[in-house]
């Protein structure tokens, strides 16, 4: 049983880092599609990982073309967004979801969203607010322990 956290091309390391951390201790496979905005072997990368990075079930991708077609009808796929029409909630999440996250700065492709709009899911924020969304390691953390508390925490203690 595994549930899928995916960046899509993202640029800061610390996020990265912090995101291969919570997918090693939930046993949640990590994959990041290229091109990244770092090396992995990045110091700032590691140091946000900590010592964590032998125990990440990782996949690298060659492009978001390359993941959708290795996984695109055979896994289900959330697309993460502030354009999201439901919130990350509103499912019921079964095992080997996947969820794809896009860059710091400009999220996921506008064309994957409009391909996807019964998937695309947000998390909610207050309309008042002058920040364009959540950091992208949190907001991943909060859609991720969303699921593993749906599907009752499996294998974790």
């Amino acid at each position: 049983m595994a549930l899928h956290v995916v960046f899509v091309e993202p640029e800061i390391p610390p996020n990265t880092g912090n995101i291969a951390r919570t997918c090693a201790a939930t046993d949640t496979v990590l994959h990041l599609v290229k091109p990244l905005g770092f090396f992995i072997d990045d110091k700032s990368l590691k140091r946000a990982g900590l010592d964590y990075w032998k125990y990440v079930n990782l996949e690298v991708h060659e492009s978001l073309s390359d993941f959708m077609k290795k996984y695109e009808g055979k896994k289900r796929m959330f697309f993460v967004s502030t354009k999201g029409r439901k919130y990350y909630t509103d499912f019921q999440y079964r095992d080997e979801d996947m969820f794809l996250f896009g860059r710091e700065t400009k999220g996921l492709p506008r064309t994957l969203l409009a391909e996807h709009p019964e998937h695309t899911i947000r998390i909610p924020m207050s309309e008042n607010t002058k920040l364009r969304s959540f950091n992208l390691a949190n907001s991943a953390n909060i859609v991720l322990f969303e699921a593993l508390r749906q599907l009752d925490f499996p294998g974790l203690v």
